[in-house]
């Protein structure tokens, strides 16, 4: 796919890997509009020239408002990157159900709202994309976030259904598999962490070229060893 002039809504674009994606896109010459919480984020990527949405979609109300602020503009291409974590690990105390509500809403009832909601405009396009950032958590899980891992592994799940549905139309759907990577979320972790800027190269770089998946990084190596071994793959990443 060739980006330039295209229309894209990319939300969570307001810092982390969302930014990079929407920066690297606007080089392009993209006509991105990318969602955020922070005003004070959403402010300064106005700044630099972004169409920038204050939307909430860790809940039904901002998802119903971001699809109601765009109405019937034509879209090229949705990407969902919004997400966020949840502590959730009976080893250190009760975990708040409330919390994981707004992580699950977020990270996996949002995308496929806003799909539903955007379908047909995609479909109206002469080529479009849908691209969902999942984690490589999606193929497996770590202890530490099993709510954050199970809605990865099911909006992985969702994407390479409706790719199916898809399939034979003019809309790709791509999903992005990124390893642990330096924004806020993971502030804190002593991983070894990719910088943002080279996970939305990457990611793009799918985009450009019209596959599948984005295998970003080490996760290259942990699809591969789940490959060969899928216990192995669980074990490794279990202890992570």
């Amino acid at each position: 796919m060739n980006l330039s002039a295209k229309t894209i809504l990319l939300t969570g674009g307001s810092a982390g890997i969302g930014r990079e994606i929407a920066r690297q896109l606007k080089a392009k010459g993209a006509n991105v509009t990318l969602t955020g919480r922070s005003e004070e984020r959403l402010e300064a990527m106005r700044a630099e020239g972004f169409e920038a949405l204050s939307v909430d979609l860790s809940n039904s109300a901002g998802v119903d408002a971001l699809l109601e602020a765009w109405g019937t503009r034509d879209l090229d291409v949705l990407i969902n990157n919004a997400g966020q974590g949840v502590d959730h690990d009976f080893r250190e105390e009760a975990p708040d159900a409330n919390a994981a509500d707004d992580c699950i809403y977020a990270n996996l009832n949002a995308p496929i709202r806003l799909i539903a909601g955007l379908a047909e405009r995609l479909r109206a396009r002469p080529e479009a994309a849908i691209v969902n950032v999942t984690s490589g958590l999606a193929i497996a899980p770590r202890a530490g976030g099993p709510v954050y891992c199970a809605t990865k592994a099911g909006l992985r799940s969702y994407s390479q259904a409706i790719r199916a549905q898809f399939k034979g139309t003019g809309v790709r759907v791509i999903e992005a598999l990124p390893p642990v990577v330096d924004t806020q979320m993971t502030a804190g972790r002593d991983n070894k962490k990719m910088p943002a800027e080279e996970c939305a190269r990457q990611i793009i770089h799918a985009l450009e070229n019209d596959r599948d998946e984005a295998n970003v990084g080490m996760v290259k190596v942990l699809k591969a060893v789940h490959s060969i071994s899928p216990a192995l793959a669980r074990r490794i990443m279990l202890r992570f």
